[in-house]
């Protein structure tokens, strides 16, 4: 006996076109246009994840040499220091405190300074 399968691929079809939702011209119509589209943009959203991290990394790093900068010196003059005192605060706890709270972070770079 043969197994009809119009139910199962309506219901892949269904999901496919859900996640291609909001996409432009036929990717939103198209069964085949819209796997297409959904498959590049769920690999670019994996990708993606990951360089947010690295982006953020990179913003952080830029915001805590700035502020370093203006106590007279340089980030990595200020992780040596950091390290060398043993002070354990990341670079995103860093950003923070130079951003949001500039005195707290200026005891910090002191602390660090005086090795």
């Amino acid at each position: 006996m043969r197994v009809k399968r119009g139910v199962n691929a309506r219901a892949k079809h269904k999901k496919v076109l859900k996640l291609a939702k909001g996409m432009q011209h036929n990717r939103t119509r198209s069964y085949r246009l819209a796997k297409q589209a959904v498959i590049r943009a769920l690999q670019y959203s994996y990708r993606d994840r990951r360089n947010k991290k690295r982006d953020l990394r990179g913003l952080w790093i830029t915001r805590i040499n700035a502020a370093a900068r203006e106590l007279g010196t340089t980030y990595g003059k200020l992780i040596a220091g950091l390290k060398a005192t043993d002070i354990k605060l990341d670079r995103k706890i860093l950003s923070e405190l130079a951003v949001n709270e500039p005195k707290a972070f200026a005891d910090i770079v002191k602390e660090a300074k005086l090795i």
